[in-house]
C-alpha cells in the first residue's frame, strides 16, 4: 500500500507541474504546435469530464472521483497480494484520479493541453491525468478478463 500512495502522490506532483507550466506561460486557447498537423499544447479550461460530458456538474464530478478514490481503497485493502504491474496500474489511476480532483476543488475546472489531430479528426483536449486514467483502466480491465478466463479454463 505504501508503494502505491508514493507512486500515485509522483503521479500527481508531475500532473499538477505540467498543469502550472501550462497556465503559468499559455493563454486560455493559445495552442503551440509540436508536430505539425498531428501535436500541439493547447490551453483549455474542462468543466465537465471526458468530452465534456457533464459540463458544469463540478460537485457531482467530484463526488464521482471520490467515490470511485474510496471503492479503489477498500479493494486494495481487501487484495494485499497485487503483483508490481497492479501496483502501478492503480498508482495511476489513484494519482490521475486525485490530480484531476485537485483542479475540480481548486480551480472549478480542469486543466487540459494535450491535443491531438488524428486523419483529421481533432481530438477533445486532454492531460496527463487523463492518459494515467484511461491508460490504467484499460490495462486493468484486460487484466481482469484474462485472469477470470484463465479460472474458468481452469476450472
Amino acid at each position: 500500500m505504501k508503494r502505491i500512495a508514493l507512486f500515485s502522490l509522483l503521479i500527481v506532483i508531475v500532473d499538477q507541474i505540467i498543469k502550472i507550466i501550462v497556465t503559468s506561460n499559455m493563454g486560455l486557447y493559445e495552442s503551440i504546435q509540436i508536430i505539425k498537423n498531428f501535436l500541439s499544447i493547447t490551453y483549455v479550461q474542462n468543466i465537465g469530464a471526458a468530452f465534456s460530458i457533464l459540463s458544469g456538474n463540478i460537485l457531482l464530478l467530484s463526488s464521482i472521483s471520490i467515490i470511485a478514490l474510496i471503492l479503489i481503497y477498500l479493494f486494495l485493502i481487501k487484495n494485499k497480494d497485487l503483483n508490481k504491474i497492479q501496483i502501478y496500474l492503480y498508482s495511476l489511476l489513484i494519482g490521475g484520479i486525485i490530480g484531476n480532483l485537485i483542479d475540480r476543488i481548486f480551480r472549478k475546472y480542469v486543466v487540459d493541453y494535450i491535443d491531438f489531430n488524428l486523419f483529421g479528426y481533432n481530438f477533445p483536449v486532454f492531460n496527463f491525468a487523463d492518459m494515467c486514467i484511461v491508460i490504467s483502466a484499460i490495462i486493468l480491465l484486460i487484466l481482469n478478463i484474462k485472469e477470470e478466463k484463465n479460472a474458468v479454463q481452469s476450472k
